[in-house]
Parts: C-alpha cells; sequence; structure tokens
C-alpha cells in the first residue's frame, strides 16, 4: 500500500513536556527488591542499588517516575520506609498478597533518583489514610523551616528538601479492588479538602486528581465529572489509567489499541472541558497519563490464584511479562499516540519499569538486559525534541471489530530547531507500505535542506519473537533500508506490523 503526507510544521499541536517520558517504581513484585535494589549483586555499591540497572534505566531516558503506588500506596504508611533499616517494620502489602520489608523507603528511592537523573512524582495514601498524613508527608518532604516533621528528615540524613514538584492524590480510587475505594462523591470530597491543605502549606506544587482506571469501567465519564465538579479548582492534572493486551491471537485488533488510547484522552479531555465551562472558567486541566503499557492482566490473574491464605512472599516473581515484537509495535503507537494529544496530556508513566510489566529485565545474581518495548521507548524520549507535530497521513484502513475503520498508518512528528524526527508505524498484518512524505513546508521554515541522519525500525517476521535470559539480544532496532530524502520528499518502505523513527537534520 501507499501512503503520503505533508509535514507542515504550522500545524503544530504543542510544545512537548519532558515529563511526557516519565515511569513508575511502585512496591511490587521484584521491581524494588530483586530489581533496582539488590545488596549482593557483583555491581551492587555499598547502597545496594545495582549500576547495570542505573544504566538502562539512564539509556531509557525516564524523566520524571511515579512512587511508590500504585495500588500498594492505598495501604502504605510513608514512615514506615524512614529511619534505621534496622528498626523499619515489616508489614503484609494487602494489594498484592506479599511482604513488604520497607528496607527502600522516601531517602533510598531519591538516591537512586539522583543517580539514574529522574525526577521524582510521590502519590498519597488516600485509601486506608487521608489528610493529615499526606501534610505529614509533605511537610517532611518539602518544607524547609525547622518543625519536628524537617528535624527527623535531617536526623535521617537529609537536611535539605526533596523538593517533590507533582503530588498524586491517591490511586485508582474508582476501582473496587483498591483499599479504601470510595463513590466519586466521597473521593473527590476528600481529594478537594486534602488538596486544599496541601496547597496551605505549599502553593507551588502540582496536583493529580484520579480519573478512571480503565475506560471500560462502568463509572466511566460519570467519575471524572462528579469527581472534577469538586476538585476543579484545587487540582492541575485528572490521571488516566490504560493497559492493552491481545486477545485470542488477533494480532490486528491488538494493533488497534492506539485508537482506544486516542479516545481515552478525547473523552475525558471533553469531560473535564464540560466542568470548566458550566463553571464559566477558563482553566484547563491536564492529562496524567500515569498508567500505561501493555500488560497480560489476564495472567496475573490466573498467578493470583494461587496463593494461598498464609502465603506472604517477599518480592516474588509477579507480572513478569515477556514481550514480544508485536507488543513492542503496539507499544511504540501507544507513545506516537501520546505526542499526538501533548496539548492536554502533559505527564505520563510507563508502568513500570524494572521486572514488573517492564522494559527492563534482571536476573537475582545475574544480568539485566533490554525486552522488546525498550526501544521504543528509548528512542522515542531521546529524539522527540521541540513540539508535536501533525502527520495527516493519506493510506489504507483495516476494519476493527471495536472502532471500524482505522487507519493502517499512524504518525506523528516532532520539529526542533536543528531539524525533525518522524514516528511512525504500520498497524497492517499483511501489506508494507511506500511512504512519501513531502518535507517542502519544513525545509522552507528551517532554512535549508534535510537528509536522514538516523533511522530505527523494529520489525520481525516472527510477531512472537522475544528477548529472554537465555537470548537477550534476539529482537531489537536496526536501520531503515532505504529510507531518503530527494528533492524534499522522504520516501521509506515500511514492513507490516513494525515501527519506525527517522531523524531529518
Amino acid at each position: 500500500m501507499t501512503a503520503s503526507a505533508r509535514l507542515d510544521p504550522r500545524d503544530e499541536i504543542a510544545g512537548i513536556d519532558r515529563r511526557l517520558f516519565g515511569g513508575f517504581v511502585e512496591h511490587l513484585g521484584r521491581h524494588i527488591y530483586d530489581g533496582i535494589f539488590e545488596p549482593g549483586h557483583p555491581s551492587a555499591g555499598s547502597d545496594g542499588f545495582r549500576a547495570d540497572v542505573i544504566e538502562l534505566v539512564k539509556e531509557l531516558g525516564v524523566t520524571t517516575i511515579r512512587y511508590p503506588g500504585g495500588n500498594f500506596v492505598s495501604g502504605y504508611n510513608w514512615e514506615d520506609g524512614i529511619g534505621p533499616k534496622a528498626e523499619r517494620p515489616r508489614r503484609l502489602d494487602l494489594a498484592w498478597h506479599a511482604t513488604e520489608t520497607n528496607q527502600v523507603g522516601l531517602h533510598e528511592f531519591q538516591a537512586w533518583l539522583d543517580r539514574v537523573g529522574s525526577d521524582l512524582m510521590l502519590a498519597v495514601n488516600l485509601g486506608t489514610r487521608g489528610t493529615p498524613e499526606a501534610l505529614d508527608l509533605l511537610e517532611y518532604a518539602n518544607t524547609s523551616v525547622e518543625t519536628a516533621r524537617t528535624t527527623e528528615r535531617a536526623a535521617n540524613g537529609r537536611e535539605s528538601p526533596f523538593a517533590v514538584k507533582m503530588w498524586c492524590l491517591g490511586n485508582e480510587m474508582d476501582g473496587f479492588w483498591q483499599l479504601g475505594h470510595r463513590s466519586a462523591a466521597d473521593y473527590g470530597k476528600l481529594a478537594s479538602r486534602t488538596a486544599k491543605a496541601m496547597r496551605m502549606l505549599d502553593p507551588s506544587i502540582e496536583l493529580v486528581v484520579c480519573g478512571s482506571s480503565s475506560r471500560t469501567m462502568p463509572t466511566f465519564g460519570a467519575w471524572e465529572r462528579e469527581v472534577l465538579e469538586h476538585t476543579f479548582d484545587d487540582v492541575d492534572f485528572i490521571s488516566c489509567h490504560a493497559y492493552y493486551q491481545e486477545d485470542d491471537g488477533n494480532a490486528q485488533e491488538f494493533l488497534a489499541s492506539g485508537v482506544d488510547m486516542a479516545l481515552f484522552i478525547e473523552q475525558v479531555v471533553a469531560t473535564a472541558d464540560h466542568v470548566a465551562a458550566v463553571r464559566q472558567s477558563d482553566k484547563r486541566i491536564m492529562v496524567s497519563f500515569d498508567e500505561w503499557n501493555v500488560w497480560y492482566m489476564s495472567r496475573w490473574q490466573e498467578e493470583a490464584l494461587t496463593y494461598g491464605p498464609d502465603e506472604w512472599p517477599v518480592a516474588p516473581r509477579q507480572l513478569e511479562d515477556r514481550y514480544n515484537a508485536l507488543d513492542a509495535v503496539v507499544f511504540g503507537d501507544l507513545m506516537i499516540t501520546l505526542l499526538q494529544h501533548a496539548d492536554r496530556v502533559r505527564s505520563a508513566s510507563l508502568a513500570q519499569l524494572v521486572n514488573v510489566i517492564a522494559p527492563i529485565m534482571t536476573e537475582p545474581g545475574g544480568p539485566a538486559w533490554r525486552q522488546t518495548t525498550f526501544f521504543p521507548f528509548s528512542i522515542t524520549a531521546r529524539l522527540a525534541q521541540g513540539r508535536a507535530v501533525r502527520v495527516p497521513l493519506e493510506s489504507a484502513s483495516f476494519r476493527s471489530e471495536r472502532f471500524g475503520d482505522v487507519a493502517a498508518l499512524n504518525a506523528v512528528a516532532t520539529v526542533d530547531d536543528e531539524g525533525a524526527t518522524l514516528f511512525v508505524v504500520n498497524r497492517s498484518t499483511t501489506d508494507a507500505a511506500a511512504l512519501r512524505l513531502d518535507l517542502a513546508p519544513l525545509a522552507a521554515a528551517l532554512g535549508r535542506e534535510l537528509r536522514v541522519v538516523e533511522s530505527h525500525v523494529l520489525h520481525e517476521d516472527d510477531l512472537y519473537a522475544a528477548n529472554a535470559l537465555e537470548d537477550p539480544e534476539r529482537v531489537g532496532v536496526r536501520p531503515l533500508d532505504g529510507a531518503a530524502v530527494a528533492a524534499s520528499v522522504l520516501t521509506a518502505d515500511l514492513p507490516p506490523v513494525s515501527w519506525t523513527a527517522v531523524r531529518l537534520a
């Protein structure tokens, strides 16, 4: 099939907020323990953190990392993770049916963030706790005035504040599985009270209120409206969470996942703007898509049934999905979708980073390696600079059971002072695509001709090829053969089920 478009930098979506390339670390499975933190590992220093994992996280390019949950946060006492390690309590984690040792807490995690070069985004427990505990944590983390909490912080090894900018007001409070699950009205009132109190302590913070944990939730839409009716004046963001998986071997339907994500964002934005209109307000609530990924949730649900009532393991192997080439192409399309909505999605968190539905895997005492999804994230985070620009591709379509006619190709570009980067996915399971992109408007705006200086394609004839301990480099990216610019036109052949990035400068 053929596909064509003009890349006009005037068709700008928005400047790119670097928080769009955020991550998520939760106390879950082997994410913390035996993941980022393994004191006995050959690469670990005196702080217990694996240096090989740190290098991979730096290569991944995550900017802001949400912590410590997730479902975990709704039963978490943040005080358990500070002070002398020998005195920290062991607790039962009801969210994931495990034992939490609390050997990694706020101080240790911030030290790890300092090494990987990412910012902290903290979630407060509005499940089993409330406003007073959120204020205590905010005072401990952000206040420079001498108080009982800041004196305690200094005694625990940090005199200067953590200066956390973004705060999540709980997690997935619409979900029946969540400790402290509430109705939209009850949660909205609690979130509003907590937000107002937190702003009295630190007016500079940015606050995220819980939206729906899925577009398929029976309360979706109504939840956002009612929560925002209570919190509109108090918060900056509303969250979206979405996970996708291939069902029943239907690869073509799975490749339409980006359509669902786009509808999710657009419907949440429409609801938020409706609340603004009713209030006759010019304020715009932004979207924090602070959990997104490919996740084979059905596998986890089967695993969960195997736990006995007296089994509370420490750092069990949970949610350790092995991602294949097909997963990575869908993943890359989700990243394109986030960039296509950069005007309202100002923060996003890949869930999660290490071992747990993650782009990075480790083996205790052994190596760390990149999963297939590592490549679209790391390349996009590095190359997507400046401003997001629409790429209105004309291409063939396929028929989706859920969404009707779906474009076989999906693309976005980013433009900066030096050039541009095109990100494009071929969703077709059968047909390659001959791409023709007119660069004349871009070349005129930059005042110079462009050429291909870097290209990457992720494609495998075997859609289910994956990287694993026994073959950690089975799937990767390679240069896109034949991609070239002539007479201000980029031409490239895109194989079926492929994700591609082309840097022009």
